[in-house]
């Protein structure tokens, strides 16, 4: 029973290392795609350890369960796990670690649907603000103009993802502006970064007290939004759409003293109007190759034993 208990701290280490390399490190800013690609990651190898530590628990503490884990597995490979030294801690282990994966599944769903009733909501208000014509579909416009008085942009994710946007913004914007805004939020839609968050949301609020998935929420509503800032200005350059979120948030006071709801609106002007130069094509590979790497290593550990017995 050694190899559930691998899993476990293999899991705990990553957990707590891996966060605090990558917030301290510098290129996410220059990459966020690829940090978005490292967290994904991390929190699959954290999962995979869980996952990986309960099967072989509960294969160690039920005789049914071993059946089915190891049915076309030698003999000789059973032995090597050595399932049975674990005594009661091995169905104890499981049965937790069981619990913690149905928690996620129950907190994931819930996410969803409260993601959906929002979205429903929406698209209700946005209705009743942008009545259809007669003729009109609903969802048929990918862009709808509302009337408001504050400088505004975002989207409505869904099967069939819609941009809106304030007349306020359009008096406000300038030329390639309107372009970028609408461009930025067309990256959010492609990219399909509502899964992202809802997955982080689903992890951070089931397990609160889990640091590594609280960070993992906060990462992702900051490197979606610098991966979206990229979209538009690889389009229409960094100081277009720079400008246009000056113009859109100026009037919140996220570029004053105090510590607002959009406060990293600032931080991404600023990353933005310092144009640091992108990774080299080589690194960039590197980085990717190693992320993947990261969930293959409680594979690795999880099937050793086995492959030893077989060699």
């Amino acid at each position: 029973m050694m190899v559930p208990a691998a899993l476990l701290v293999l899991g705990a280490l990553t957990a707590v290392l891996a966060p605090r390399l990558l917030v301290r490190a510098k290129w996410p800013e220059r990459e966020p795609v690829v940090a978005l690609w490292m967290w994904q990651c991390v929190i699959a190898a954290v999962l995979l350890c869980c996952l990986l530590s309960m099967l072989l628990s509960a294969a160690g503490a039920w005789q049914q369960v071993r059946g089915h884990v190891f049915a076309p597995a030698p003999h000789g490979v059973v032995e090597a796990y050595a399932l049975g030294a674990g005594g009661p801690w091995a169905a104890t282990v499981a049965v937790l670690l069981a619990c913690g994966g149905l928690w996620s599944g129950a907190m994931l769903t819930r996410e969803v649907l409260r993601a959906r009733s929002r979205r429903r909501t929406a698209r209700d208000e946005l209705r009743s603000r942008a009545p259809l014509l007669p003729g009109e579909e609903p969802g048929a416009d990918r862009l709808v103009v509302i009337e408001g008085e504050r400088p505004d942009a975002w989207w409505l994710p869904g099967s069939a993802p819609q941009l809106a946007i304030t007349t306020a913004a359009l008096r406000r914007l300038k030329g390639r502006q309107i372009d970028a805004v609408l461009a930025h939020e067309q990256g959010h839609a492609a990219a399909r970064h509502d899964w992202l968050l809802h997955c982080s949301s689903a992890l951070a609020n089931g397990f609160p007290q889990v640091p590594v998935f609280a960070a993992f929420q906060d990462e992702m509503h900051r490197l979606v939004e610098l991966a979206a800032d990229d979209v538009a200005s690889r389009r229409f350059g960094r100081l277009t759409i720079a400008l246009a979120l000056v113009e859109l948030n100026e009037d919140r006071g996220v570029f004053g003293p105090c510590p607002t709801a959009h406060a990293q609106v600032p931080q991404r002007v600023n990353r933005l109007l310092s144009a640091k130069p992108r990774l080299t094509a080589g690194r960039r590979l590197r980085l990717t190759a190693a992320g993947a790497l990261v969930p293959v290593v409680p594979l690795l550990v999880a099937f050793v034993p086995g492959l030893s017995a077989l060699g």
